[in-house]
């Protein structure tokens, strides 16, 4: 546990914040990585101010697992924190500090068990794989995971090691995140009649997006694990006008809708779109041909579809005991890797309840349990 806890307070004191760049993180994991002979490469974002770092102990075959896990971190502006969210601060029991528990408490738990995998003269690899921007839809790992099988040998099958409090996850719901912008026509308040307010006509789209989640909430799949067992749409940011006697020019709002893994958020964002072109956008062009409604994909993360039988399943719930089956509401990396064609479960240490909150911590019973699974991990890969 001492070496976790070190390599931890060390992730932790990097405001690897989505908003920020995250090379100073990976440049202090791949120093760690040469520092045990293990060369990693560095897959840096299009821009390069980010990067996602893959590393390889053992054969330089096909085959083996892949430890997964995330940089970033969300925000800790507006929360109320105690102590200081980047310094990895001990009260009862607990290690608080921001992405603590989401999760480079698992990232601290792979990187510690490192000497352990270069001693067990592995007969099939282990992998560490560390991402950019997942929690603003999964942005990084896609670049990385098209190089397994091309670039470099594919793995067989993945831990992703989200909070579930060492317990197995078998299935999670997608994320689509959509933008939606209104342009109108600016008239003074008094010319209603000349005018198209973007606001309410932004509005109207709205409704129809909450009605569209109503009639899918009273169409519940049957005997789904999932809760709530439907796909959810929601409408989480708004932003539009200029004064209260303009009539607004412009609008804009984002969605989100997390979709069952049989279900496609393609097919909500197609039927939305045909209705406000058909019902909305004429009368707005009536009036001002500039008039427009436009829809961008802002990030789409795939759900992860039950698999009990897959590779990945038997082989942790041979070292977990755990034959549980659990799904979660809330996406990961993990559909990427399964569309990819990788046998995939979640599994780490942290419980997704403290995870994006003030004084956001993991519990040290939880690093302790996940260092002796990877202990396990690495025995069933000599």
């Amino acid at each position: 546990m001492t070496d976790t806890r070190a390599i931890l307070e060390k992730l932790v004191g990097f405001a690897s914040i989505s908003s920020r760049s995250n090379r100073d993180l990976i440049d202090w994991v791949r120093d760690y990585l040469a520092g045990h002979g293990v060369e990693a490469a560095i897959l840096p974002s299009p821009d390069g101010a980010k990067a996602n770092l893959y590393a390889t102990i053992g054969p330089d075959l096909a085959g083996g697992v892949v430890l997964s896990g995330h940089s970033d971190v969300v925000p800790v502006e507006g929360q109320a924190w105690s102590t200081d969210p980047f310094v990895l601060t001990e009260r009862d029991g607990r290690l608080y500090g921001r992405g603590s528990c989401d999760m480079k408490g698992f990232l601290a738990c792979a990187l510690a068990a490192v000497p352990d995998m270069q001693a067990a003269n592995l007969s099939r690899p282990l992998h560490i794989a560390i991402s950019y921007d997942e929690e603003v839809g999964c942005l990084g790992a896609p670049g990385m995971i098209a190089t397994l099988g091309t670039d470099r040998p594919k793995p067989a099958m993945v831990i992703v090691g989200e909070p579930t409090d060492m317990k197995i996850v078998s299935a999670h719901k997608g994320i689509t995140v959509l933008k939606v912008t209104v342009t109108g026509y600016e008239t003074h308040s008094s010319q209603t009649h000349r005018g198209v307010s973007a606001v309410m006509v932004a509005a109207r789209l709205v409704a129809k997006l909450e009605q569209m989640a109503r009639a899918r909430s009273v169409r519940p799949q049957p005997g789904s694990l999932f809760d709530p067992p439907y796909t959810s749409i929601h409408v989480g940011l708004f932003r539009g006008g200029t004064a209260v006697n303009i009539i607004a020019g412009h609008a804009e709002f984002f969605c989100d809708i997390r979709n069952l893994p049989e279900e496609s958020a393609l097919d909500y964002i197609t039927e939305f779109e045909e209705w406000y072109r058909a019902d909305v956008l004429p009368g707005m062009r009536a009036r001002h041909p500039a008039c427009d409604i436009v829809t961008e994909l802002v990030s789409q993360a795939p759900g992860l579809r039950l698999d009990v039988e897959s590779q990945a399943e038997h082989f942790v719930r041979a070292i977990t005991g755990d034959n549980a089956v659990r799904v979660v509401p809330f996406a990961t990396e993990a559909g990427q890797f399964q569309q990819a064609e990788m046998a995939v479960v979640v599994i780490g240490p942290g419980s997704i309840d403290q995870a994006h909150q003030p004084d956001e911590f993991v519990e040290i019973a939880q690093l302790d349990a996940c260092d002796a699974f990877l202990r396990q991990v690495i025995e069933r890969c000599r």
